[in-house]
């Protein structure tokens, strides 16, 4: 039986410059008890879980993220993963897999690779960008890792200015560059269609 395709998707999180910036966030953020669909969970399940393998790994402490237990972690499920995989990053997530594929040969053949909302340094609107995520100035390996690569932000991005779209652009000559006029800010939507759409895609390729 063959075996399904897989998608690794890697979340976002947040990062502080100090335990006062962090346990204030702890103590201040937004609290809710209702459940909400998101569509790199739910949704993902529900149009690709029948044919694809999807793997989310749990990062390491997701609200105050660190690149180096990130990658420790990481790098643990490499021995699960199959040749022609997608690579899924949000938000922190993504600029995680920018970083790692700019800095490191990724051990299977990456069938395309999405980097939803990524930041490029830290001039975020809301948070700063620490904790040892900074990409070094030449991504030219992420390009060698992932031919089929894909950024996608918004417009009304709340987080991530749509500037950082062009710093991308400027490192990533075969990038693929996608900008929504709207994605209901930091991409807070519970359907991405499009994102599917372009996955059924890449597998037919296999």
């Amino acid at each position: 039986m063959k075996s399904k395709p897989q998608i690794l998707m890697i979340h976002g999180g947040e990062t502080f410059k100090n335990r006062k910036d962090y346990l204030h966030y702890l103590k201040t953020r937004n609290i809710s008890i209702k459940m909400k669909k998101r569509w790199a969970t739910d949704y993902m399940d529900e149009k690709l879980g029948s044919k694809f393998e999807i793997i989310r790994p749990e990062m390491p402490l997701k609200q105050d993220s660190k690149y180096e237990d990130w990658k420790i972690h990481f790098e643990r499920y490499f021995p699960y993963l199959r040749n022609n995989i997608i690579l899924i990053g949000n938000s922190l997530g993504s600029i995680f897999l920018a970083q790692y594929l700019s800095e490191n040969k990724f051990p299977k053949k990456i069938l395309a690779t999405y980097l939803v909302c990524p930041p490029f340094d830290d001039t975020c609107f809301t948070e700063d960008l620490v904790g040892g995520f900074k990409l070094k100035s030449d991504l030219s390996l992420i390009e060698k890792n992932s031919k089929n690569l894909t950024l996608l932000f918004s417009k009304d991005d709340d987080s991530v200015p749509v500037s950082h779209a062009e710093k991308y652009r400027a490192k990533l000559k075969n990038a693929k560059i996608i900008i929504y006029k709207s994605k209901n800010g930091h991409f807070n939507i519970s359907t991405f269609p499009e994102i599917v759409k372009m996955i059924k895609e890449d597998a037919k390729k296999i």
